[in-house]
């Protein structure tokens, strides 16, 4: 489950809500990224990284069926809060993935990656671009300091969750307003989390497992003449 002090600053800021969610994935699981690693290495010595990074895939993915299932809250606020759940489960596996292949999970460069394999920007140079106004953003005075009436809660929670669920694949989107529907959460949750979650396991294990990784071989847009 994202922390609270996450959700308030996707709250406060959602139309750079992804930006927020890799910002906080890269410092919250990074470090735990690389201890399971660790752990998984020195309990079978010798353990391909695929091996590893397959793992953690079965791990994650099983975490994104369950969420898909088993969340509760329904309506508009209760889909926001179960593609918000299955993001930052995405986001768990894609750093679990890349500390199995020694690509440093806490690196801030991380949050780049999450960006463009979540397919929430199509290249580094806009994703490096939105994660540097978020981070401006994470001041308080500056994210507060915003002129005329607040927006409507309603309207808050519908951008935060388009932008949630662009982030967590677009089968879990279509699943985020199937969810308002009564008989079918259960059924499309379940299956669009796996499905979704299955496809980026398969993107993030092709970028990660490259020999010699540089996160610069993410494109890194358009050259300028």
């Amino acid at each position: 489950m994202p922390p609270a002090g996450l959700w308030q600053r996707m709250k406060a800021d959602p139309e750079y809500a992804p930006e927020h969610l890799a910002l906080e994935a890269v410092r919250a699981l990074g470090p735990q990224a690389a201890a399971w690693v660790e752990r998984t290495r020195a309990r079978y010595p010798g353990i391909p990284n695929d091996t590893v990074a397959q793992i953690a895939v079965r791990r994650f993915t099983t975490f994104a069926r369950l969420s898909g299932a088993a969340a509760g809250a329904t309506g508009l606020p209760g889909a926001v809060i179960d593609i918000g759940v299955l993001a930052w489960t995405q986001a768990r596996m894609v750093l679990h993935i890349a500390a199995a292949y020694d690509v440093d999970p806490v690196d801030p460069e991380r949050a780049t990656d999450l960006l463009v394999l979540q397919n929430v920007h199509k290249y580094t140079q806009t994703a490096r671009t939105a994660l540097a106004v978020a981070r401006g953003h994470e001041d308080a005075g500056k994210l507060f300091q915003r002129k005329g009436p607040p927006p409507q809660m309603s309207q808050v929670f519908l951008q935060l969750g388009w932008k949630l669920a662009q982030m967590a694949g677009m089968r879990a989107a279509k699943k985020m307003f199937a969810k308002m529907v009564p008989g079918a959460a259960i059924i499309l949750g379940t299956w669009a989390n796996s499905s979704a979650t299955k496809d980026l396991a398969k993107k993030t294990v092709e970028r990660y497992r490259r020999a010699g990784y540089n996160p610069f071989e993410l494109p890194a847009g358009p050259q300028q003449s």
